[in-house]
């Protein structure tokens, strides 16, 4: 079995900056990954530390279950990655956990009915070096879910829904965060996170990743330990959305449709025209009077996928 690519979308919640999610495909495994938005200036090269970890993960990850790697290895040797190529490339040492790049995850990974031979791949060339990966025919039906924050994943089944992750539950704790502030500060809900008012706010709870249960993709391989898990059985034909949050805000945030309505326009009028509602529906309300949100848009990016 293999999961077949029917279509992708990634959107950049502002032309002008750096698009801070990623995602990448094979043809066992789909993932997502949303970097979260920096509260201060870059420690790393490039415009955006967030979108450095965003594409670093989504690369390694891929890598390694390209290598042959099983999700939870993966993920550990990525997260090991992430570590050792962060120390070697920031600027000065963290201060604060709210510097630490971090991206929220979805991982979904096709099982196998036996793993073939670990073949580790080069960090700089970022592809496998020699072996052979499992055959077809070796993949079974299962497939595993690994996930941090607010990524998630839409499943149709025989003519049913599953979401998995918590997409749903933290948008709305973020829209109702950021009406309060809105209200306090006597200002637009919508005009940015790095304001004196509400950056504060942020980084205080920033502060609070990598600990109890608050662990997201970044340059700390404890990380693996914590990361939420959930597996199911798909049968051949079955259909999977993978979507940042900012995709899903279409759900979460505007209420236009249910996942399973999302599920189904995403099959029949396809993800671009769904970026496109959605942007709209953000131009018609830029301050966020009529949707409380931090920011006007936020990246989207969506990847949909069949069991074949």
């Amino acid at each position: 079995m293999s999961l077949i690519l029917l279509d992708q979308l990634s959107l950049p919640g502002d032309a002008a900056k750096p698009n801070e999610d990623a995602f990448a495909h094979l043809d066992h495994a789909a993932l997502v990954l949303d970097g979260a938005t920096p509260l201060g200036p870059s420690l790393l090269p490039g415009a955006s530390d967030a979108a450095w970890i965003a594409q670093f993960g989504a690369r390694r990850l891929a890598a390694h279950l390209k290598d042959g790697d099983a999700p939870q290895e993966a993920l550990k040797h990525a997260l090991a990655d992430a570590e050792k190529s962060f120390a070697g490339l920031t600027r000065e040492p963290i201060r604060e956990k709210w510097q630490t790049p971090c991206a929220s995850m979805m991982l979904a990974s096709l099982g196998r009915a036996s793993s073939p031979p670990r073949v580790r791949s080069t960090l700089a060339g970022e592809m496998p070096v020699a072996g052979s990966r499992a055959s077809e025919g070796q993949r079974g039906q299962e497939i595993e879910f690994l996930w941090f924050g607010d990524c998630a994943a839409i499943i149709e089944r025989d003519g049913k829904i599953e979401t998995v992750g918590e997409t749903l539950e933290k948008r709305q704790a973020e829209a109702a965060r950021a009406r309060m502030v809105a209200q306090m500060a006597n200002m637009s809900a919508a005009s940015g996170v790095n304001r004196p008012q509400i950056e504060p706010l942020l980084r205080a709870a920033r502060n609070r990743i990598n600990s109890g249960r608050n662990w997201l993709f970044s340059p700390d391989v404890r990380a693996a330990g914590h990361v939420s898990r959930h597996h199911l059985s798909l049968q051949k034909d079955a259909l999977l959305l993978i979507a940042s949050d900012g995709f899903l805000a279409l759900v979460s945030d505007y209420g236009v449709y249910d996942m399973q309505g999302l599920m189904a326009a995403a099959s029949t009028k396809g993800l671009g025209a769904l970026g496109a509602e959605l942007r709209a529906i953000e131009d018609q309300d830029p301050l966020g009077e009529k949707f409380p949100r931090f920011k006007k848009s936020d990246d989207a990016t969506a990847v949909l996928l069949r069991v074949g």
